[in-house]
């Protein structure tokens, strides 16, 4: 006899019923839909959901088709490339020049967005390095970051370094300006906002530079260290006060990992002054200032003009997802629909 149940015989006591609640709920006793599947009721859902999915489909994909965009590729890999010195020279910085020609109106507002391929921003190692209470504005993070950053967590002379870790040591940090050659023989800049490039979440929320009384942000960053790869310190990135430190909208947009080796990542848009409407035809230049190293883990990097619709950015897959599958689903409905009429006649032959 166990402990307890010697107790409750010396208090002569009952032993505790392990017998579940008499309740619909334990005895498993609550009202059930058991629905008869028929022929009548199957083939419908079939066809109504394989018509719906096709027709959201054409949709879909026809809204993806509609969005213009236009790439420039500036790794440098190729002697032919404008910026191959840039990429094989060794000096930061350096600067390229890449023409480029639009054969017709880019309706705007157009999005400006570098992308990079065979960089793997989802290796767990990476992505775990960095420090989300530093970047969320916490003082004593920001001296003492998190062991996750190492080896980026302090430089040669043991200083914090701020913001710590792999990503941000990884910043994309290239500058890139576009040009329109105009109707006067010269070229002129086209106007690039980089405001409100980040998710407002981030902006807003997740993101917060520290606040120590009436310091300001190099008082504050006083004793830590920039990133190894970077070229000033992230108190400097921008000289407006609302972009600048932990807030800067490229500094946000990249610390946002992408799930696969080839991403895009916005980096500006064209919504203002003169070109805010698009893009017209004619010549453009890209000015690039060549910072971001990517030949030695043999990726490429390209500037991508696009236009947007209700959906977002040129994306055909979700489009065709949803084609496949109403497809799938209107053939189904066709064989059993042959099935059932084919044993319905042999069953009325029968009788």
């Amino acid at each position: 006899m166990t402990p307890a149940a010697r107790d409750y015989t010396n208090k002569h006591e009952p032993l505790p019923s392990l017998r579940p609640d008499n309740t619909a709920f334990t005895q498993q006793r609550l009202p059930a839909w058991q629905p008869l599947l028929s022929a009548s009721i199957v083939l419908p859902f079939f066809f109504i959901a394989g018509l719906s999915f096709i027709g959201v489909g054409i949709g879909l994909y026809y809204s993806s088709n509609s969005i213009t965009e236009t790439e420039c590729d500036y790794t440098g890999a190729n002697q032919s490339n404008p910026c191959y010195n840039c990429a094989n020279n060794g000096t930061t910085p350096c600067t390229c020049t890449i023409p480029f020609q639009l054969t017709q109106l880019f309706v705007g507002p157009v999005f400006m967005y570098y992308e990079l391929s065979n960089f793997y921003q989802n290796h767990y190692r990476y992505m775990i390095s960095r420090d989300d209470k530093q970047l969320s504005g916490f003082l004593d993070s920001l001296k003492n970051p998190a062991t996750e950053c190492a080896p980026y967590r302090v430089d040669s002379k043991n200083l914090s370094i701020a913001p710590c870790g792999a990503i941000a040591n990884s910043m994309f940090n290239d500058s890139i300006q576009l040009y329109y050659f105009n109707g006067s023989g010269m070229y002129e800049e086209v106007q690039l906002t980089g405001k409100g490039i980040a998710w407002w979440t981030d902006y807003n929320i997740k993101f917060r530079n520290p606040k120590n009384g009436s310091q300001n942000l190099t008082q504050i960053f006083e004793g830590t260290a920039k990133p190894q790869n970077w070229n000033t310190t992230v108190y400097e990135l921008s000289n407006d006060s609302n972009n600048t430190g932990f807030i800067n909208e490229d500094f946000i947009v990249w610390m946002r990992t992408a799930a696969l080796p080839t991403f895009r990542k916005l980096y500006r848009r064209i919504e203002t002054g003169k070109f805010a409407s698009g893009l017209p035809a004619g010549e453009y230049q890209l000015r690039i200032t060549y910072n971001y190293p990517v030949l030695s883990f043999n990726g490429q990097k390209k500037i991508v003009f696009s236009s947007v619709s209700w959906m977002g950015g040129k994306n055909p897959f979700l489009g065709i997802a949803y084609l496949v599958f109403g497809s799938i689903c209107t053939l189904f409905a066709f064989v059993m629909l042959c099935v059932f009429i084919h044993y319905q006649k042999r069953s009325e032959e029968e009788i």
